[in-house]
């Protein structure tokens, strides 16, 4: 589970409660020396690990750190960083956010903070992300953004399909959601484009260890290709995060020939991925 920035900094609640089997053990050992010692009985129940009390307060110490964690993770569910599943779903809807089909817990509990910041009916920065957000899960991400004085309400669309180009189909389904009479302000012009408007294509020649699979050839291209599709909006290629990239297991060395340098992004977009070459030049150690 990714935490947004809004939650990652959060401290832990003080109500979920710090448990362990030893400290509960030790505690019921205690009460139980108690009772006997009000009975007036002298009993050590720590001389033999076979005597029935022994056993039992094990068993007893068990099922308390198990009925604590329950409610351990009760009172977590309620929480909007720490809840997941069913349990999101259900505090999401007190936002009217509903999960999309085939939506993650990563991407609703995201779209939950845009929906709280954005509670304005209409026209804020915010509240016209969460509605990109909410009209397809193909939207990974949306800048939402005037230039100089003109007052155009821009929304550049980032997919998570097509190496980040928004298609046809997708940027109409979040223009429909956009231009609803419920979320567009009266006097705001809305403008839906793609955010990636640069493709990138890469080539590199790499060396792999001796006893690396040809396969690992393979295994960089889909990892590259894993790794664009959590680029977001602004983000810059650096010639050093694509070496990393395709520095997998059984590569003994990378070296990036196209793009030649950076490439710098305006934060209203993100680069699509073109071809992937991958030109293997044997082996190296």
């Amino acid at each position: 589970m990714t935490l947004p920035s809004e939650l990652a900094g959060l401290p832990a609640p003080s109500i979920v409660e710090e448990i362990g089997y030893e400290t509960r053990l030790g505690i019921l050992r205690d009460r139980l020396v108690a009772l006997f010692d009000a009975a007036g009985i002298d009993y050590d129940v720590e001389n033999l690990e076979t005597d029935p009390a022994q056993i039992l307060l094990q068993v007893s110490a068990y099922q308390d750190v198990l009925l604590r964690q329950r409610v351990n993770e009760a009172i977590r569910s309620t929480f909007l960083a720490y809840a997941v599943g069913g349990d999101l779903d259900v505090l999401a809807q007190w936002y009217d956010v509903y999960r999309l089909a085939g939506e993650d817990d990563d991407r609703l509990r995201r779209r939950v903070i845009l929906a709280i910041q954005g509670r304005s009916p209409g026209g804020t920065e915010a509240r016209y992300r969460a509605v990109a957000l909410g009209a397809d899960v193909r939207v990974q991400d949306a800048a939402v953004y005037t230039v100089g004085r003109d007052p155009t309400v821009r929304v550049a669309v980032f997919s998570n399909e097509a190496g980040g180009v928004a298609s046809p189909s997708l940027l109409s389904a979040v223009d429909g959601a956009l231009q609803a009479p419920d979320v567009r302000m009266v006097n705001d012009l809305i403008l839906v484009a793609s955010a990636a408007q640069q493709v990138v294509d890469v080539v590199a020649d790499i060396w792999l260890l001796p006893q690396a699979p040809e396969s690992t050839i393979a295994v960089a291209q889909s990892a590259m290709a894993a790794a664009w599709s959590g680029l977001s909006l602004g983000r810059d290629v650096t010639m050093s995060w694509l070496t990393a990239m395709l520095q997998v297991d059984g590569v003994q060395r990378v070296v990036v020939t196209a793009p030649t340098s950076d490439v710098v992004m305006p934060f209203d977009q993100a680069a699509g991925l073109g071809t992937i070459t991958l030109n293997n030049r044997g082996r190296a150690f």
